[in-house]
């Protein structure tokens, strides 16, 4: 039942991420717990035994390790594909574009292609480690979205030289 959860859940969280990313949305650094959704899916991840085979550790310690950074460059990549601008008031908006939309494909692929490996040596593999890489995603992009704004927040207003 649990794996039904996680995949329940992981199916939810996916479609409102990537829906809302096709939505221009202000950023603010108070009040929006953009760290919410990860810490839920990184408590589902660990809340039970079996992220790693035990019948094959090393190899699942290998393949967890490739799935999350498999997170952390996707949710780099994602960050740096997202359209980023100032209104008249110098708040910082955000909006997906469709290299976004690739990013998000191109992680599915390659998350893919590490559950088909894992298959193929025959190593078990539950909805976790994509829960957690699906995590790291979300709290790099945000990270490097937030310091991209800041970058913005930084230069709006400054009176040009000359």
């Amino acid at each position: 039942m649990t794996g039904l959860l996680n995949i329940a859940v992981l199916v939810a969280v996916v479609a409102l991420v990537f829906a809302r990313q096709f939505t221009a949305q202000r950023i603010s650094s108070e009040g929006r717990k953009w760290w919410l959704i990860p810490v839920v899916l990184i408590f589902m991840a660990l809340r039970q035994p079996g992220l790693l085979d035990p019948a094959h550790r090393a190899a699942s310690e290998v393949l967890l390790v490739a799935t999350i950074l498999i997170g952390l460059a996707s949710g780099a990549a994602w960050a740096w594909t997202t359209r980023l601008w100032t209104d008249e008031q110098g708040a910082v908006w955000t909006e997906g574009t469709w290299a976004a939309a690739g990013v998000w494909l191109c992680a599915m692929a390659l998350r893919l292609g590490l559950m088909g490996i894992a298959a193929a040596l025959g190593i078990h593999q539950s909805s976790q480690p994509t829960l957690l890489s699906v995590a790291a995603m979300l709290l790099t992009r945000a990270g490097v979205t937030a310091w991209r704004a800041q970058a913005l927040r930084s230069t709006y207003r400054v009176p040009v030289a000359g």
